[in-house]
């Protein structure tokens, strides 16, 4: 019997194909894959959700490394609030205005805070020490009061968290006084 195409001698071939098309059919893709030396659905699947995984864990150690940076910004900040705090409470023992010294002389003050490296009844004395300051490269003036005393002072400033740090620095410095305090121009 020929059938249009196929002859008889075909016949155990048709079986054959149809027989490869039947195992396909029940046994699907894997099998093909099998055959041909690639990694089953099974075996896919393994590898997408191990590189899943990977991934979780490398975005999660990323996330944590941003979490130690931000609590050490945090600490950071806290402990720069302190000192700032701190440096604020030891200024405000150590400010003092105008009228705690009997008000203003001829002298007019521009700026709300000025650091005070002396203050003398000679004002050749104070003239002394503006030198001083000026070689040390702080442009000064001499702020004469009521009460007789002519004080040097530098650094003016309208910010008091500007003006804290310099009284530090001028504290430390040779030819300065440990006890220079801040005139706050009221």
């Amino acid at each position: 019997m020929q059938i249009k195409g196929i002859s008889a001698s075909n016949t155990p071939m048709k079986r054959t194909l149809i027989l490869v098309f039947a195992i396909l059919a029940v046994t699907g893709c894997d099998f093909v894959r099998t055959i041909a030396g690639r990694p089953t659905s099974a075996q896919v699947e393994k590898i997408r959700i191990e590189r899943m995984q990977a991934e979780e864990a490398a975005h999660q150690a990323r996330l944590d490394s941003m979490r130690k940076v931000q609590q050490q910004m945090a600490d950071s900040l806290a402990a720069l609030e302190a000192f700032l705090l701190d440096s604020l409470s030891q200024a405000k023992n150590a400010i003092k205005t105008p009228s705690n010294l009997g008000g203003l002389g001829n002298t007019e003050l521009s700026a709300k805070y000025y650091i005070v490296v002396g203050a003398f009844r000679d004002v050749n004395n104070a003239m002394r020490m503006q030198k001083v300051s000026v070689d040390a490269g702080y442009p000064a003036q001499i702020v004469s009061f009521r009460n007789g005393l002519n004080a040097v002072a530098i650094c003016p400033s309208d910010s008091l968290t500007e003006v804290i740090p310099k009284l530090k620095a001028v504290r430390s410095k040779e030819g300065f006084s440990k006890d220079a305090w801040l005139l706050e121009n009221k």
